[in-house]
């Protein structure tokens, strides 16, 4: 179990944790959500908040994509605490977010509630023979995520990313590209366009953009 604090774990804790002092003895702590996902591969965040700029999944669809990954893959299971839950920020961090069904009329479950919930459903679901499931080696998070921000400096550098719509895309690039679980292959591919494709393009559109303006007199 990994824990974003910004504090050891206290006394108290123990108090309430009957019968799992050892979870918490064995509990590596973290002051920021991005160390303690980096060497993983696949993060699923759970959220019950709908984000427009992330795609969510339901618990169901987010356990068959856990079953279908490889077998080699280090899989990630991030929770927000019971006040404030996950920011926009957080989920930055994550592949995929998904949503628990609810009947009642509280917007969310409580934390204890959440983890059990999604740990039993992935228990009681089969594991995809690994010949149906993709072999080919997923790299870590940092690493996508380093990818993802070097892709989005070179759509600033192009002009394509400004004051104006950063965050919006910020967080697209984020969804999109966390949803692929990317090979080392992908993130080649990636940077590859990225530096001598795409970017290139879009500065060529907005050079004839500019240059129409010119002669419309703007």
């Amino acid at each position: 179990m990994r824990m974003v604090l910004g504090n050891e774990i206290l006394p108290k804790s123990y108090i309430t944790a009957v019968h799992a002092d050892e979870i918490l003895d064995n509990a590596h702590i973290f002051s920021h959500l991005r160390e303690a996902t980096q060497d993983l591969d696949v993060i699923f965040a759970a959220s019950a908040k709908r984000r427009k700029n992330f795609s969510s999944f339901s618990l169901d669809e987010a356990v068959e994509k856990i079953m279908g990954l490889p077998q080699t893959a280090q899989i990630g299971l991030v929770f927000g605490n019971e006040r404030t839950g996950l920011t926009s920020q957080d989920l930055h961090h994550s592949n995929f977010r998904f949503t628990i069904p609810q009947a009642g009329r509280q917007p969310s479950y409580n934390l204890a509630s959440a983890v059990l919930l999604t740990l039993f459903r992935i228990s009681i679901n089969g594991r995809i023979n690994p010949s149906e499931a993709s072999k080919e080696k997923l790299i870590s998070r940092k690493e996508q995520e380093d990818c993802i921000c070097l892709i989005l400096q070179k759509l600033e550098k192009v002009k394509f990313l400004h004051s104006t719509n950063r965050r919006h895309v910020t967080e697209m690039m984020y969804d999109l590209l966390g949803r692929m679980c990317m090979t080392e292959k992908d993130r080649l591919l990636l940077l590859a366009l990225f530096s001598k494709g795409v970017g290139s393009e879009v500065l060529s559109i907005e050079s004839k953009d500019k240059a129409k303006e010119r002669r419309h007199g703007k």
